[in-house]
């Protein structure tokens, strides 16, 4: 089972995503910007590296224009939302945590969960560049992190998750955040058809891109423009569904408990009575699915 996860054409070149770079900093302008915060990520400035951090300390009006604002919430709400459902998964006994197309994700390195082993997975030259910021940072990894580096043109997810030391027998909990559009449909639906082959409990969170069909004009309009401005960059955007499609194309896979979550939805679970204008675009769609 080989995988893509995002970028293949810059990764091939032994680049770094720079979505991940673009993500990070985002989630960094809103520790900055915004009060009170949605997901509150100690170490988002310090895992962007020095020169980073300070673009965005001595800059953050850079990510408060209309369509920044925008973006800023939707990293914001995901993150929380990923790290919310694995708080659930928690509860419910899962111990392994793993998060595909990692990226700067700062989890591992905010004192996570006792007893929790945590996978983070991502192309090796992501996975250098970022062992680089945060070695600048002075920021350690603790023990209980494993970096997996994958090589998606060759490598099994499956093997490399193992050789790692995650127990594919037990139940795994997936993050998955900021990668499906990057990929074919045959690559996403190979990654969930795998994580529905493993134990009940496992689960998994990701977002996604919703069909344009279903967007209105200002919203077709965002997203044909970031489209254009990723492809230029190598990394074009390749995969959108629409929500009831996939939906029930994850049940046909064995998921139990499939749940989709749209704009207004989390709006109301993490943006209600803010008067700053953080607000989410209608394309912003979070899915959760568990394995029965």
């Amino acid at each position: 089972m080989k995988q893509g996860l995002r970028g293949e054409g810059l990764l091939r070149q032994g680049v770094a995503s720079r979505s991940a770079l673009s993500v990070a900093m985002l989630r960094a302008a809103h520790q900055l910007i915004d009060q009170p915060l949605v997901f509150d990520d100690p170490l988002a400035l310090a895992v962007l590296g020095p020169e980073h951090a300070e673009t965005v300390r001595s800059t953050p009006e850079k990510f408060d224009t209309g369509i920044m604002r925008v973006l800023r919430a939707a990293m914001a709400v995901r993150s929380r939302f990923a790290e919310d459902e694995l708080a659930a998964a928690l509860e419910r006994g899962v111990r392994q945590y793993v998060v595909l197309g990692a990226g700067l994700d700062s989890y591992a390195y905010r004192d996570p969960a006792p007893g929790l082993s945590v996978f983070e997975v991502d192309h090796p030259a992501t996975q250098r560049w970022k062992r680089g910021l945060l070695e600048q940072a002075r920021v350690a990894a603790p023990a209980s992190l494993k970096y997996v580096p994958v090589d998606f043109e060759r490598d099994d997810l499956a093997d490399k998750l193992t050789a790692a030391g995650c127990k594919l027998d037990e139940p795994v909990f997936f993050s998955w955040l900021g990668v499906t559009l990057y990929l074919t449909n045959d690559a996403v639906f190979d990654t969930l058809a795998f994580v529905a082959g493993l134990p009940s409990g496992s689960g998994i969170v990701f977002d996604y891109g919703v069909v344009p069909e279903l967007l209105n004009p200002m919203e077709r309009m965002g997203m044909a423009y970031f489209a254009k401005k990723y492809e230029a960059e190598g990394e074009p955007w390749i995969s959108f569904f629409a929500p009831e499609v996939l939906a029930c194309e994850l049940r046909a896979l064995g998921f139990g408990d499939v749940s989709d979550h749209g704009a207004d939805q989390l709006r109301a679970r993490y943006l209600a009575s803010r008067n700053d204008g953080l607000q989410l675009g209608g394309g912003t769609r979070l899915m959760r699915a568990h394995v029965k």
